[in-house]
């Protein structure tokens, strides 16, 4: 199931077209252990589609024939797991409790702004006023959040996550065929024939260009994040000289911490970084979990990703103003 915001808009779109009514469903609160995020997006047809998820499959069963018996006319919370009953019969873990938004879903032109700024890479925020129905976008400001109040309900709506993988070897074989269940658009680029020949994943082609033309050319923003992989200073230190001046959210280097000092070393002395801009490089890439193998450096990979956009670990800031943030729903 694809659970993007884009892929929930334009499936509420496309029943919207065909004259359903939709209800979104929005995850505004969590208390205890949350299946899904804050943000979280469902979008019910009154004729059963379904898009989105909002507990993992706990309580959509039950979220989805009530919603299709009868769509929402106002705005709404509900409740789940609230009582040890419900906990025992939605299987919510660990005592977790969630607190939705519904909505009903009707103006097409509102969908069709939210999906054309996610679509070119834009963030909105969307607010929903309880009391009557109406909502409005604004353009995304810094410090914007999903959140609940008595009167309105706020959801920050932003472009899908993408990775750019420098290096067609097997640890790039691996951390490109994990990163989609994460939520990530995966890009792989290798200068090198051999590589680009032998890489074994027919579905994603390996982009030929040098390194720093492709990471220009994919316009990094910070729901991006660029690893290399190559282990090959002439192929990452071309996309490295790039990306730390991007807004990138992620920079990871592959190799050893004796390597990663001496290439710090020779940007700080050879090209135009500071120690603030180098500070933002991953380097060794990933988190230290003991990492050997190629698909274990992958999954090392992932977990840093991971820490940051949940926001346990912190990243030093871009060089430019965010337009969003990182830890956007």
């Amino acid at each position: 199931m694809d659970s993007s915001q884009l892929a929930v808009l334009q499936g509420a779109m496309a029943c919207l077209q065909q004259g359903r009514a939709v209800t979104l469903v929005s995850v505004a609160r969590t208390w205890g252990t949350s299946p899904r995020p804050v943000g979280s997006l469902l979008a019910v047809s009154a004729d059963g589609r379904f898009y989105g998820s909002i507990s993992g499959g706990c309580v959509e069963d039950d979220l989805i024939s009530r919603l299709v018996e009868q769509p929402i006319q106002q705005p709404q919370l509900m409740l789940y797991g609230e009582t040890d009953a419900q906990r025992h019969r939605f299987g919510l873990p660990c005592g977790g409790v969630l607190e939705l938004v519904l909505e009903p879903l009707n103006n097409s032109g509102e969908v069709q702004r939210l999906i054309d700024a996610i679509s070119q890479r834009q963030a909105l925020t969307r607010q929903l006023s309880l009391s009557d129905g109406s909502s409005r976008c604004v353009h995304f400001q810094t410090g914007d959040k999903p959140q609940l109040s008595d009167q309105q309900w706020v959801n920050v709506f932003g472009p899908v996550w993408r990775l750019l993988i420098i290096g067609a070897g097997e640890t790039s074989r691996y951390l490109a065929e994990m990163a989609p269940a994460l939520g990530y658009s995966v890009a792989v680029c290798d200068p090198r024939s051999a590589y680009r020949e032998a890489w074994p994943l027919s579905e994603l082609p390996v982009l030929a260009g040098f390194p720093d033309d492709v990471v220009t050319a994919f316009k990094p923003d910070p729901r991006t994040a660029i690893v290399t992989l190559s282990h090959d200073p002439r192929v990452d230190d071309m996309a490295l000289l790039t990306a730390l001046k991007s807004e990138a959210f992620y920079v990871g280097a592959l190799g050893s911490k004796a390597t990663s000092a001496k290439r710090r070393q020779r940007f700080l002395e050879h090209f135009d970084f500071t120690e603030v801009e180098l500070a933002r490089l991953h380097a060794p890439v990933g988190l230290a979990i003991g990492s050997k193998t190629p698909a274990e450096i992958a999954l090392s990979v992932l977990a840093e990703l991971t820490a940051l956009k949940n926001e346990v670990v912190k990243s030093a800031p871009c060089k430019e103003q965010n337009n969003y943030s990182v830890s956007s729903a």
